[in-house]
């Protein structure tokens, strides 16, 4: 395993390319309602990152079977967990739920971050998973200071969420990222305190718990990208990229864009 402590310089290029993913996601966020669809979303996407200087990065990222995605965000729709692929047949509708991944390359390092959306009225339950799933991301933010382990990230997010009654995805993990977009250590959304990697001051690593509903059980789908849940109940994603500092871990992606958006919409 070969992990990557940053600079102060570098973990400047990290924030950049991290704030224009948040800003790339409330972009996306004044467009998303019943009857767009989702490779609509993809588009304002590729174009609105492309004209901050920088470069989606999931375009052409293989998958296990080497082949290259072929979208610039991932959307992922009510039973998808991750890795929905943009297309003019997915039409959001009233009371859907929508992850959205989005990654950037800018100036050399990479941005990572997930929100989930809703799309018009969504049902209470799912509300409340969406929350869970968001709140437990922070809980393991909390966790994420030196000295600590990767599994006392893992640790926070599976207790939260299991808590509520929800499944924790174990297949999918967060992930170091740097120069480039998954780097070691492996971060799953499970765990044991004191466990596995120890965080130490300048690790950047994306934490992103993947929530389901039902069953944690999950599938591959027929395009070889999506992954969706195999009770088809929903699943929720939210991810940032952090630095490990002491003390306190410092976010450098941001969700403020996106939920002063949502509090207009309220």
């Amino acid at each position: 395993m070969q992990i990557f402590l940053k600079t102060e310089d570098e973990i400047n290029l990290m924030r950049k390319a991290n704030q224009l993913v948040g800003l790339t996601l409330a972009e996306l966020g004044k467009h998303i309602k019943p009857g767009v669809t989702t490779l609509q979303l993809d588009r304002i996407a590729e174009e609105f990152i492309r004209d901050h200087g920088a470069v989606p990065t999931f375009k052409n990222f293989p998958n296990p079977f080497g082949e290259p995605f072929p979208a610039n965000i991932c959307t992922s729709i009510n039973d998808v967990v991750v890795h929905g692929i943009p297309s003019e047949d997915d039409v959001l509708r009233e009371g859907d739920i929508i992850s959205i991944d989005c990654g950037t390359l800018l100036d050399g390092f990479n941005g990572d971050s997930c929100y989930t959306f809703c799309v018009g009225e969504v049902h209470p339950e799912v509300k409340q998973l969406l929350s869970v799933t968001k709140q437990s991301l922070y809980l393991g933010i909390e966790n994420a200071v030196a000295g600590n382990h990767v599994g006392d990230i893992g640790f926070s997010i599976q207790s939260y969420c299991e808590s509520h009654g929800y499944g924790v995805v174990r297949e999918l993990v967060g992930h170091g990222i740097g120069k480039a977009m998954h780097e070691d250590p492996p971060v799953p959304n499970f765990g044991r305190r004191g466990n596995g990697v120890m965080l130490k001051e300048g690790m950047c690593i994306a934490i992103e718990p993947m929530i389901t509903m039902g069953n944690r059980k999950i599938g591959l789908l027929p395009d070889k990208w999506g992954i969706a849940t195999v009770d088809h109940q929903p699943a929720a994603h939210f991810e940032h990229t952090i630095v490990v500092r002491k003390g306190k871990a410092e976010i450098l992606s941001s969700f403020q864009e996106v939920e002063h958006l949502e509090g207009q919409k309220i």
